[in-house]
């Protein structure tokens, strides 16, 4: 137990991960619940598809800029400020929701300005986690350590959400956006309480130089552009399976259930994602993740097909979350091992712009998944429905087994390119 926390040890990072708890299955809950007003709402995959590329499309665009910024700014600050901002969306999110005005054009312009605060935060956040520990040798352990908030945030705010939205009711979801709103009270207040030495920075200068120093760096370090590729690949075809819950939670084809099925469904993918985080964060090096990352990616887009099948075939909800565990851990572990690899490899001066690429390539790439598989759902819903009873609802299962198979066949095409053993570094800290 002390090897899987020894990261604790540091009082920066106890802050922000006793404050990130909260906030993060705030955000969670919040997501669960907007998927559901959405489809409550309108009963459209397409719209599932498209309220996701709302939320996020803005992270591919501002990312880059914002990894120039996170090697200048004080990384910080730049979080409070964007950790606020989070907070007016999701109060205006429930206020909207509760005073019943709600509707969908509302969710996704929020959806739009929640990308642009994450299109800042998220890469910034990243690159900061080295700053907040004494040792950045422990750097490793605290990535795991993170991912293991984050999924068990991950099992437990669905779960919550769909509780409260099933005993609420018709404004049930905007009770959520209310609890998601006073949950970044405990982050905000931890990232005031830390104390942090600066950094030196690079002399400020022209952003679209710096932003393709950045790209150049990342194409011409191998170990970094072949992370990014399956990374993007991950987020293009597989990641995005999770805007398509709703409709096997709700569709009378697949599961037939409620909000506490949607709910059961994530936290599922959860409980394997959690597993990852604890057997990640007793290893002990950056090396070798090669295989991490392949073999990661490979069992997640097996446990997308085998998912699918079972929700639509055998319409069992209990052999449903077990395949969503397998996914949810194989996921985690290629998550992990490409956000070790950039960190560890990246020079400190550049590492703000590596991981806005990182953020870019798995944040960024997602919304396009999202209205992609959206959409392809929807038109095999329509095409197949004409084949009889037997087919109908086979749009979602087919979309989310066939972009298993493509990341499948995709980590195996790049696995050679992909490094089986990487020396473990240590990142360096330049203090003023």
């Amino acid at each position: 137990m002390k090897s899987i926390i020894r990261s604790l040890r540091h009082r920066n990072f106890r802050l922000y991960f006793f404050g990130q708890g909260f906030s993060v299955t705030g955000t969670w809950m919040q997501s669960v619940a907007m998927g559901w007003l959405v489809y409550r709402l309108t009963g459209s995959k397409a719209l599932l598809g498209l309220a996701g590329f709302a939320s996020q499309i803005l992270t591919f665009v501002v990312a880059p800029f914002a990894g120039v910024l996170a090697d200048r700014w004080n990384r910080r600050h730049t979080i409070i400020a964007a950790q606020a901002l989070a907070m007016a969306q999701a109060m205006a999110l429930a206020f909207v929701t509760l005073t019943g005005v709600v509707q969908v054009w509302h969710v996704i312009a929020l959806s739009v300005f929640t990308g642009l605060v994450r299109g800042f935060e998220v890469p910034t956040r990243q690159s900061f986690i080295v700053q907040m520990l004494d040792d950045p040798a422990d750097l490793p352990n605290a990535i795991a350590l993170n991912s293991f908030l984050v999924n068990t945030a991950r099992l437990i705010g669905p779960i919550i959400a769909g509780a409260v939205i099933m005993l609420v009711g018709e404004k049930g979801e905007g009770v959520v956006f209310l609890i998601n709103g006073a949950s970044y009270g405990t982050i905000l207040v931890a990232l005031v309480a830390m104390r942090v030495t600066p950094l030196r920075r690079e002399p400020a200068g022209n952003v679209l130089a710096g932003l393709k120093e950045g790209f150049l760096y990342a194409w011409r370090t191998p170990t970094i552009r072949s992370v990014l590729m399956l990374l993007a690949l991950t987020s293009l075809v597989a990641i995005p399976y999770a805007t398509l819950l709703p409709a096997f939670a709700k569709d009378a084809d697949i599961l037939a259930g409620g909000p506490h099925t949607l709910g059961f469904l994530m936290g599922a993918t959860g409980v394997g994602a959690l597993t990852a985080g604890i057997l990640l964060a007793h290893r002990r090096s950056a090396a070798p993740l090669g295989r991490v990352l392949t073999g990661g990616a490979i069992f997640f887009g097996l446990g997308l097909v085998t998912f699918a099948a079972i929700a639509w075939a055998l319409r069992s909800l209990a052999l449903s979350l077990a395949a969503l565990v397998w996914v949810g851990l194989a996921m985690t572990a290629q998550i992990y091992a490409s956000n070790t690899l950039l960190q560890t490899t990246s020079d400190e001066n550049k590492r703000g712009r590596v991981m806005s690429l990182y953020t870019m390539a798995f944040m960024g790439v997602i919304p396009f998944g999202a209205i992609l598989l959206g959409a392809l759902a929807e038109i095999l819903d329509a095409r197949f429905a004409v084949l009889g009873p037997l087919y109908e609802g086979i749009g979602a299962p087919a979309v989310v087994a066939g972009g298993g198979v493509i990341l499948v066949v995709g980590a195996i095409f790049l696995s050679r390119r992909l490094p089986e053993h990487v020396r473990p570094l240590t990142p360096t800290l330049d203090g003023d």
